[in-house]
């Protein structure tokens, strides 16, 4: 037969009791809370990987149509891209990909407005000095050298010191400023490791102006500096 609780289990339930009649209801909506922000946590990423799968396969139809010069496509994917998952790097790199086929195919608005894009909308450091080069190198081509000046002048990363020293280089050469276009490149080879192929092509522009590397920091620093040009 069942007997009667004792003393001792009769007071512990009733405290028990008390407890949950006080802090029932605050138990209750914490635990409601933290299993409703476990599972936004759980559809958030679930989300974010669905969103990277479907950039993902749209950014390798734009690299297809990269591929195959199709500029009408390439626009047309980009702004969906853009549209869509404007903050992942696939859209970033895909506009750098579409910037650099509508640069090459004579398209320099186009051409800039991607890479413009990349400059003004992504976050990460590297895409961004990267765009804002490739920039650069339009905006010298189409002859607005102040708009190029203006990018150069911009921070990047200390890995691209020596690749934004160059491309001064070769807006000022553009323009006519040897003396000062030499002083560029001087900056770029110093500040490039002598394993770095593209330190012979900073070598080859010296050459060209008429100053060995040997010889190019004497003829920068002899530039006045008003940067008269040859």
């Amino acid at each position: 037969m069942a007997t009667n609780l004792d003393l001792q289990e009769q007071e512990q339930l009733d405290s028990l009791k008390a407890f949950w009649k006080s802090y029932g209801n605050l138990i209750t909506w914490t635990l409601i809370l933290a299993l409703g922000a476990f599972a936004g946590w759980r559809y958030w990423q679930h989300r974010q990987a669905q969103q990277g799968l479907e950039a993902g396969a749209m950014y390798e139809e734009l690299d297809r149509a990269v591929t195959a010069g199709d500029l009408q496509k390439v626009g047309r994917v980009m702004a969906d891209l853009q549209q869509r998952f404007p903050k992942t790097v696939f859209a970033a790199q895909g506009a750098m990909l579409a910037g650099k086929l509508q640069a090459e195919k004579g398209q320099p608005d186009a051409a800039k407005a991607s890479l413009g894009w990349v400059v003004s909308t992504v976050d990460d450091a590297d895409l961004k000095a990267m765009a804002r080069l490739r920039l650069a190198a339009v905006h010298a081509e189409a002859k607005a050298f102040d708009e190029a000046t203006k990018l150069l002048a911009e921070p990047v990363p200390a890995a691209y010191e020596a690749l934004r020293a160059d491309r001064q280089g070769d807006v000022l050469v553009l323009q006519g400023k040897a003396l000062e276009a030499v002083a560029a490149y001087q900056r770029a080879h110093a500040a490039m490791s002598d394993k770095v192929d593209y330190r012979r092509f900073v070598e080859a522009k010296l050459a060209a102006l008429g100053s060995p590397v040997g010889t190019a920091a004497a003829t920068a620093a002899s530039a006045p500096a008003t940067g008269a040009s040859k």
